[in-house]
């Protein structure tokens, strides 16, 4: 089958969607598919390559930080792709890939499924003051764009309840996504482990926590370091990413005089995410945005256990004392911490369940073949329909 998957972010990029797309993109590969990615170049220039169209954007950090936007059609790369002929369409974001992927889809006669990553709602603060207003407009806005989809893919039970809420009207399918988690199960030497530290300038006895992300408003990394200034217990706390909120967040740590023992890195080589990962004893979040928590199982595969702040998006993720906790108050962060600190043998038995549920139920395998079952759904039930109406309008 050849499949055309649509995202307006992609590799060197990291977030959630990146991940996802390109866990999907090996995945589908493997079961035998041709499968080629649509997405935006990073500047004004078009780039072609084998199996990647990049198309020209332009940046909109005034609308949100890091956000890019497409205003017009590249004819010769739309014109590559439908003579390549995709036979569907797999959208990753809702701007300006999705705008090219209806006018190819609608050329080619072929069905679109469309995978609802962000939740909006969390992000209405960029543009609306009003979050009841903003989640109305976030309602419509889904409710009008999924009109155009076959089928809608949702990460958790959370994406689906919301989406239901929206009152879409296309069938939704959870679909957990998958990770090809083998690139985080080399384990680190511990020479090797006690060099990273020493290039991050972090003391390598020190418990080490880290958080990993993009850093905006949404992610709520200021709890994070307000709950670490208020800790009695001698650790370090490892912040890795970019976003918008980077110089507020580093002011913050000096406001709170915790700045000597956290470190930012910045945006890192994606092919040293795992590195990262296994340099440190605990992934730590205070983020109720996310839509499926994907760093969560990526930590998990490295041989680390998670302390997260407790929400519905990933009540089939982590469960308690057995990979991680969640907690709801700092009371609860610190005791979680303390424990996992002082008990080497929870701390370790934690570690084995940690990489076992990963394993278990989010590989890239089973991710490509639920996907490719929808597929193949969707490409029956288009036919169905556009047969349908051209006898009718016979």
């Amino acid at each position: 089958m050849r499949i055309l998957l649509a995202t307006d972010l992609y590799t060197p990029a990291i977030n959630g969607v990146v991940t996802s797309t390109v866990s999907l993109k090996n995945s589908l590969e493997q079961i035998g598919h041709d499968v080629r990615v649509l997405t935006l170049s990073e500047d004004e220039y078009i780039d072609i390559e084998e199996d990647i169209y990049s198309v020209s954007s332009f940046n909109i950090n005034k609308i949100y930080p890091g956000a890019r936007i497409k205003f017009f059609k590249d004819r010769a790369v739309l014109r590559e792709i439908i003579d390549w002929s995709p036979e569907i369409i797999h959208t990753q974001s809702e701007f300006s890939t999705f705008r090219m992927a209806k006018y190819i889809a609608h050329f080619l006669s072929i069905p679109i499924v469309h995978t609802y990553h962000t939740i909006y709602e969390d992000y209405t603060h960029y543009f609306s003051p009003n979050k009841t207003t903003g989640r109305k407009v976030v309602s419509l806005l889904s409710r009008k764009l999924l009109r155009d989809v076959e089928y809608v893919i949702a990460p958790t039970n959370k994406v689906k309840r919301m989406l239901d809420g929206y009152k879409v009207r296309q069938p939704i399918k959870v679909i957990p996504t998958g990770i090809q988690l083998d690139r985080f199960t080399k384990r680190l030497e511990s020479i090797k482990r006690s060099q990273m530290r020493e290039h991050l300038d972090i003391p390598k006895d020190t418990f080490l926590l880290i958080s990993l992300g993009r850093l905006g408003k949404e992610k709520n990394v200021e709890e994070l370091l307000l709950f670490f200034s208020l800790l009695k217990i001698e650790a370090h706390l490892l912040i890795v990413g970019d976003g918008p909120n980077r110089y507020r967040l580093k002011e913050y740590a000096k406001e709170l005089k915790v700045d000597h023992k956290v470190t930012f890195t910045g945006m890192i080589d994606p092919l040293e995410v795992p590195l990262y990962y296994q340099t440190a004893d605990l992934f730590v979040s205070a983020s109720t945005s996310e839509t499926q928590g994907l760093t969560y199982i990526e930590a998990f595969a490295s041989g680390i256990p998670v302390l997260c702040r407790a929400d519905e998006s990933i009540e089939n993720v982590i469960i308690d004392g057995k990979m991680g906790y969640q907690y709801h108050s700092f009371k609860e962060f610190e005791s979680c911490l303390y424990a996992l600190i002082h008990s080497k043998e929870l701390y370790h038995k934690m570690v084995g369940e940690a990489e076992e549920f990963a394993f278990k139920y989010y590989s890239s395998e089973s991710f490509g073949e639920h996907v490719n079952e929808i597929y193949i759904k969707a490409i029956n039930s288009y036919k169905l329909k556009h047969a349908f109406q051209y006898n009718y309008s016979k």
